[in-house]
C-alpha cells in the first residue's frame, strides 16, 4: 500500500511518499522538502511532487499541519493557507484523505520511531500505559497529548500552545508588557518558539540598554536568526545569547511542566521540534528541568514522568503515513 503523507510548517512542507509495511514501519519511495513561503497552498506543492510520482498507486494521503483541524478544514496558524481534505481527495483522486494537527501526528509517529531516534533527559516513573503529553518548539509551539485506549496509545490535539503566558517575576513581567505592546494576547508561542528566542533577545537588548550586536546585524534573512543566537550560547560567544537561551529554556520547562501536569502524563513527556535536538546538553541539566518540575506541592509528581526528546525530524511524516495505515 502507497500512502502520501505531509508535514505542513510555517517554513518548510515535507512531502513523502511510502510504501506502508506495517503498521510501525514505511519504506521512502520518494520524499521532498519545499519552502512553505514560496508557495499559495499545499494543493501546489503537491501537483508539483506528483509530477514524478503515478498518482495510481496512491489509495490514501494524510497531512500534518500546524493549526486547528476542523471537520477535516485547517486554516494554518503561520501560513496564509486554508487546507481541505475533501478538495484534495478530489483533486488528486485519492480514496482518502486525512488533515491532523501537526503535534497530533508528531504523537502518531512515536510508535514508528527506533529507540536510537529517542533520548532520555529523565528516566521518570514506570507507567507504561500513563497518558503521554508531546510538546514541540519549532516556527511556533505545538502540543498534543495520548491517551491508553486499552491496546495501544490514541493521540488528541491542542492549541494549547496559544493559551496566555503568565508570567511569576518582575522581568518576566516586563518582558510580558513588552511583547503585549506588539502583539496584544501574548501567548506561550511568543516565547517558546524560534520567533520567541528572537523575541526573547530583542527584549533583553533592550532591557539592558544594548546595540544589537554586528554579528546579528550581518544575517540576511530573518529565518537565520533563532540558529545564529541558539549557536553563539552553546559556543558562549554572546553573553546575551547564553541569557536568552537560559531564559527560553526557562520558559520551555514551565511550560512543558503545564502541559504534562494537566494531563498527568506518568507514561511520558516527549520534546519535538527542531530546537530540542539542538540544545540537548542544556535540556539534560540545568533551567528547563528546574522549571518543569517546579510545581510546588505536585513536585514528586513531576519527578515520576519521564522526559524524552524526538531525534528524528520526520516524525511527523511517519506519523501522518502511520495514521492512514491504521485507518
Amino acid at each position: 500500500m502507497q500512502i502520501l503523507a505531509g508535514d505542513i510548517g510555517g517554513t518548510n512542507t515535507r512531502i513523502a511518499l511510502y510504501n506502508g509495511v506495517s503498521s510501525t514501519r514505511f519504506d521512502t519511495v520518494r520524499e521532498a522538502v519545499f519552502s512553505s513561503d514560496n508557495y499559495d497552498g499545499l494543493e501546489k506543492i503537491l501537483q508539483q511532487f506528483l509530477e514524478h510520482s503515478p498518482t495510481e498507486s496512491i489509495g490514501r494521503a494524510c497531512f500534518g499541519i500546524a493549526g486547528p483541524v476542523i471537520n477535516q478544514v485547517c486554516d494554518a496558524t503561520n501560513l496564509p493557507w486554508r487546507v481541505s481534505a475533501e478538495e484534495i481527495r478530489t483533486r488528486f483522486d485519492f480514496d482518502a484523505v486525512w488533515l491532523l494537527n501537526d503535534l497530533e501526528a508528531n504523537a502518531w509517529g512515536i510508535e514508528a520511531l527506533p529507540d536510537e531516534d529517542i533520548y532520555q533527559i529523565s528516566p521518570g516513573g514506570d507507567d507504561p500505559k500513563g497518558n503521554r503529553s508531546i510538546i514541540s518548539a519549532g516556527t511556533g509551539l505545538g502540543e498534543a497529548g495520548l491517551y491508553w485506549d486499552g491496546n495501544g496509545y490514541r493521540p488528541f490535539p491542542s492549541e494549547g500552545g496559544h493559551s496566555d503566558f503568565s508570567p511569576t517575576n518582575l522581568l518576566e513581567f516586563e518582558l510580558y508588557e513588552w511583547l503585549s505592546d506588539q502583539y496584544g494576547h501574548v501567548s506561550w508561542e511568543r516565547l517558546v518558539s524560534g520567533p520567541g528566542l528572537e523575541n526573547l533577545y530583542q527584549f533583553l537588548l533592550q532591557y539592558h540598554r544594548q546595540q544589537t550586536p554586528e554579528w546579528l546585524n550581518r544575517l540576511q534573512s530573518s529565518e537565520e536568526l533563532a540558529p545564529a543566537i541558539s549557536e553563539a550560547a552553546m559556543e558562549g560567544s554572546d553573553p546575551l545569547a547564553v541569557e536568552a537561551l537560559d531564559l527560553f529554556l526557562t520558559l520551555y520547562g514551565r511550560e512543558a511542566g503545564n502541559h504534562a501536569l494537566k494531563l498527568m502524563a506518568t507514561g511520558g513527556v516527549y520534546l519535538g521540534g527542531g530546537i530540542a535536538p539542538k540544545v540537548l546538553s542544556r535540556l539534560s541539566s540545568g533551567s528547563f528541568l528546574t522549571a518543569f518540575l517546579d510545581k510546588g506541592r505536585m513536585r514528586t509528581l513531576m519527578e515520576s514522568m519521564p522526559i524524552r526528546v524526538i531525534l528524528n525530524d520526520k516524525a511527523a511524516l511517519l506519523g501522518a503515513a502511520r495514521y492512514a495505515r491504521l485507518q
